[in-house]
């Protein structure tokens, strides 16, 4: 008899899950594993929500394996270590973000890129190792291998810090892989959310002159003297557009929805690199002509290692980056998922797990 979500470990645990495309996320019994010596366990405190909760609860990618239990920005305290655990002791605070497992023989691996192993596992949606499915953060507890445990700095604050363990890499991994880490450099930064808010504060850290671009002016301000963001571009301004084209030296692309590149393209200067780090759910058109006339670059870019996420979260609290955050209890989950359809929140919400999750 095939056992079920809740019978499949030994270790009760209790969250929130999305039981099919609608999206509708409801109290959740199952269980996890035992701690292996290899482990770290700890009591989720935060889980901020990213964008792509929202994709894979409604199914939007065509991925989502039911019932799903999403939360990829975990932080925790560690309750029990396995035996052979040396990064993390019992009491410390840690992070775990969107991978929980690699193959660790292929050269992706070898080289501290487990985020583009062929057989990477994801914090949940995903099949591990025993054929079981994982659940992600959206819950009372966690178990990790430590090879994917990130050590949190005493300095950091939990709640505003969880985003970075996805937002925070999203950015910062794509300026130091593509040069766009040199004080000087003219940064651009298309869209003013989750991801934007948090490549402005990691590029203005960096020395990079940053200008924000925009669909509307709604957010100048915002920009300007919140994040000090060096300038703003409105994007639907054709001489806002030629005014700026050929000054930048990069572009950092968040958005997630349908948007044309060219535009984006015309305001590289020679060698200048666009990135995309947003996930459209329909195909984007690239015109080729613009890339040509000025060897310019269209790339793409996942998250980051595990060696380059410890290395952003020490830099994150060197430099007193965190996110900016709406904590909300566990209750509100599905209203904030409905707002943050709606980009209807400044810039990310955080779920208050630790406080407000009760078991049914």
């Amino acid at each position: 008899m095939e056992k079920s979500a809740e019978t499949e470990h030994p270790v009760k645990a209790f969250g929130w899950a999305a039981r099919d495309s609608s999206g509708l996320l409801a109290p959740f019994k199952f269980s996890r594993r035992k701690t292996g010596e290899e482990d770290v366990r700890f009591n989720v405190l935060y889980n901020g929500i990213c964008h792509s909760d929202l994709h894979n609860i409604k199914n939007e990618w065509g991925t989502a394996t039911y019932p799903l239990l999403p939360g990829h920005e975990i932080v925790g305290v560690v309750t029990e270590v396995g035996s052979k655990v040396t990064k993390v002791k019992i009491g410390d605070h840690v992070g775990v973000g969107c991978l929980i497992g690699s193959c660790h023989t292929c050269k992706n691996c070898s080289n501290h890129l487990e985020n583009y192993c062929p057989k990477l596992l994801l914090s949940y949606n995903s099949t591990y190792y025993d054929g079981t499915m994982t659940y992600g953060g959206f819950s009372d507890t966690m178990v990790c291998n430590e090879h994917f445990i990130v050590r949190w700095p005493e300095n950091l604050p939990l709640a505003s810090g969880a985003p970075l363990l996805c937002a925070g890499i999203t950015t910062y991994s794509p300026l130091k892989h593509f040069g766009l880490d040199k004080p000087g450099l003219h940064l651009g930064v298309v869209g003013l959310g989750g991801l934007g808010h948090v490549a402005v504060k990691f590029a203005k850290a960096f020395g990079l002159t940053v200008t924000v671009i925009s669909t509307s002016t709604s957010k100048k301000e915002e920009a300007l003297k919140h994040l000090k963001a060096d300038a703003f571009l409105v994007s639907t301004d054709p001489a806002q557009l030629q005014a700026a084209a050929g000054t930048m030296d990069g572009i950092i692309d968040t958005v997630s929805a349908d948007h044309a590149l060219q535009p984006l393209i015309d305001l590289l200067t020679t060698d200048g690199r666009l990135v995309l780090v947003g996930a459209p759910s329909q195909p984007l058109q690239l015109p080729i002509f613009p890339l040509l006339y000025g060897r310019k670059i269209v790339a793409g870019s996942l998250i980051g290692g595990m060696k380059e996420t410890q290395e952003m979260i020490d830099f994150a609290a060197k430099h007193n980056i965190t996110a900016d955050i709406e904590l909300v209890p566990m209750d509100y989950v599905n209203t904030a998922m409905d707002r943050l359809a709606k980009n209807d929140v400044r810039y990310r919400f955080v779920i208050d797990v630790g406080n407000t999750l009760e078991a049914a």
